[in-house]
């Protein structure tokens, strides 16, 4: 299975939503802490002389909408923090919206020009006979991992998707929480230009060749997602295809480095309280933000959820 896919889900921040909200409110504490050993997407930042706590948590950019709940802890950390923090800034409709200028390839390069003949006739069918976001029309000139992201979004089994990043957007609307994001719109896509086209293209079209079996993982992940099982989340996207390996770094580990030094300084060294919700996949393992803010000297404490 390749990992574009999985990368868009787990890492990269959902650039098709978007919500408004204002400023900050009062403080509820979070629940007890659970043990180090527990399956947790929620995650407490402290020590190494942070005079606040920050948080830490886990997200997927698109689930079905049932599956897209927060939890009563979480609810209580969004009411009690200064503001919230999302890879992108989600309440920037400007810097949203300019995702359609960004997400086309350079040179105006055309995803035909990619393929064989027979190739493309394959993308172009699979589109005629399934409806998507937008159609394969509007998405010529898109870099294909974000043809692949809209495809990955009707594989789930339900009528209404949401985001974690929606669900908690309209909580922190409720108690007027300023958002910012790490990234922008500008930086994410531009990720895509590491990795050639050419390359993109022809994982498009397994993609799409091999859609049962995507569906069938994608569920998968779903579950495991529903699981809070950040280890096997890892495995999943380390694994899932060799030949992304060299483009690990771009969309993955390089990021959790900068986010290392970027959640300090967001958070006004311990100064603010600030909900950190990022891609479940950037948490987990030795290259992980958890690892990489415990190098660092910071306590990552996982708490229930």
């Amino acid at each position: 299975m390749k990992s574009s896919g999985l990368a868009v889900l787990l890492t990269l921040g959902s650039l098709f939503s978007f919500a408004q909200a204002p400023k900050t409110s009062t403080a509820a504490k979070p629940a007890a802490r659970t043990t180090a050993t527990s399956k947790t997407l929620l995650w407490e930042i402290s020590g190494n002389g942070m005079e606040k706590p920050s948080y830490l948590f886990g997200t997927m950019h698109i689930l079905c909408e049932a599956d897209a709940n927060l939890s009563d802890n979480l609810k209580k950390i969004i009411q009690g923090s200064d503001f919230i923090c999302f890879e992108l800034d989600m309440d920037n409709m400007e810097e949203t919206m300019g995702f359609m200028k960004y997400a086309r390839m350079n040179d105006n390069q055309q995803l035909k020009d990619l393929l064989t003949t027979e190739e493309y006739a394959r993308i172009e069918k699979y589109f005629a006979n399934n409806k998507t976001m937008l159609p394969l029309s509007m998405l010529t000139r898109f870099k294909p991992y974000f043809v692949s992201s809209l495809i990955a979004e009707r594989l789930m089994d339900c009528p209404k998707k949401k985001s974690m990043e929606e669900m908690i957007m309209a909580e922190g609307k409720k108690y007027n929480k300023e958002v910012k994001g790490i990234e922008t719109v500008a930086y994410q896509a531009g990720l895509f230009d590491s990795i050639p086209y050419k390359k993109q293209a022809k994982d498009l079209l397994t993609y799409i060749d091999s859609i049962d079996t995507y569906k069938k993982t994608t569920l998968q992940l779903t579950e495991v997602y529903k699981k809070q099982d950040l280890a096997r989340m890892d495995s999943l996207i380390v694994k899932s295809d060799p030949g992304m390996e060299a483009y690990m770094d771009v969309l993955l580990y390089n990021r959790n480095a900068n986010w290392s030094h970027d959640i300090p300084n967001i958070s006004q060294e311990g100064r603010k309280t600030v909900l950190f919700a990022v891609g479940a996949g950037h948490l987990a393992g030795d290259k992980g933000v958890i690892a990489l803010l415990r190098k660092k000297g910071y306590k990552l404490t996982p708490l229930p959820n």
